[in-house]
């Protein structure tokens, strides 16, 4: 029998603690490294309880992606003539609970789910003919074998006004790649508490920033050899980076001066189109401003503090 738990009178921060206790739809796309904004290890630490459970306001895409699931339903339902309803459940797989699932929509007299979207404009071609996003299509098949449905349908709403929808069939193959990384996401380094590896993730990036910003002012510890190895590698790759920069710079330059000479804004070549115009920036002089404007210029100042790796070697 299919172990469910109610969450129809759940409040949002119980759904999300609730959530910490498995690996859900929304991970599987980051332990399968197809999130770039969020890592392997940021899920870690949240599902290891070392950060906060955020509750706070949502993004503003996933406000209102929330708020048309309703209307994508409908649309599916008047464009295929299936009928759909509300699941308020977090299902879990029979031989590991850990993996769960909250649907979006179950289908009547189908062994079939919904899944609702909403999408950028910009994100148009990423949904043309057969064509779906990977994530949501490992997200589907997650929820396949957490339900063990035969198949899905995606609809999704792009731009505010271009409706798609899509059928997904159950690829088991898929389906034993995806739970043979999540089982080990969540035996290995959930369980056993061991770290995901760091990557180089802008997300990552971003995410050590803010979860480290605060530092004992001049309080040292030391490192292993390791770290010198890390250092070595990090110089050599700084070396290479500036040859590829100067190597891409050449190329630009190379393409400005063929329009410069002509005093060309567009170049087009068989398969490319190149373009170099004058944009305008509008911004504040602030040197201007602090002379002809102190007061102004002292009410408007702000202070912000980051901190800064810098490396050196010890003669």
């Amino acid at each position: 029998m299919q172990k469910t738990i109610s969450t129809k009178k759940m409040t949002k921060k119980e759904w999300l603690l609730q959530r910490r206790t498995g690996i859900g739809g929304s991970d599987v796309a980051t332990i399968l490294g197809l999130n770039k904004y969020n890592t392997p290890y940021q899920l870690w630490l949240d599902k290891t309880g070392q950060i906060e459970v955020e509750d706070s306001d949502v993004s503003e895409a996933a406000h209102f992606g929330n708020v048309l699931e309703e209307v994508v339903a409908k649309e599916f339902t008047e464009r295929t003539g299936k009928k759909v309803r509300i699941s308020n459940k977090m299902y879990a797989h029979k031989d590991y609970p850990y993996l769960k699932a909250n649907i979006d929509r179950d289908i009547v007299k189908e062994n079939a789910i919904l899944e609702c979207k909403t999408a950028s404009i910009y994100l148009t071609e990423r949904w043309e003919g057969d064509e779906i996003p990977e994530q949501y299509i490992c997200q589907v098949q997650h929820y396949m074998n957490v339900l063990n449905r035969d198949y899905a349908y995606i609809a999704v709403l792009i731009g505010g006004q271009k409706f798609v929808w899509k059928k997904v069939e159950r690829d088991q193959e898929l389906i034993d790649i995806i739970q043979e990384k999540l089982v080990e996401f969540w035996e290995v380094n959930i369980l056993r508490k061991i770290a995901p590896p760091i990557d180089g993730s802008q997300a990552t990036v971003d995410f050590i920033k803010e979860h480290y910003k605060y530092s004992e002012t001049g309080k040292e510890i030391s490192l292993n050899k390791e770290f010198d190895e890390w250092i070595t590698k990090r110089n050599e790759l700084k070396d290479t980076e500036k040859i590829v920069k100067n190597s891409i710079n050449e190329i630009e330059n190379f393409m400005k001066q063929a329009l410069g000479e002509k005093e060309a804004e567009i170049g087009i070549t068989p398969q490319h189109l190149i373009s170099w115009k004058p944009q305008t920036r509008t911004s504040i002089d602030s040197k201007v401003l602090k002379e002809k404007y102190p007061d102004i210029y002292e009410n408007v100042l702000k202070s912000s503090t980051n901190k800064t790796l810098r490396i050196k070697e010890i003669n």
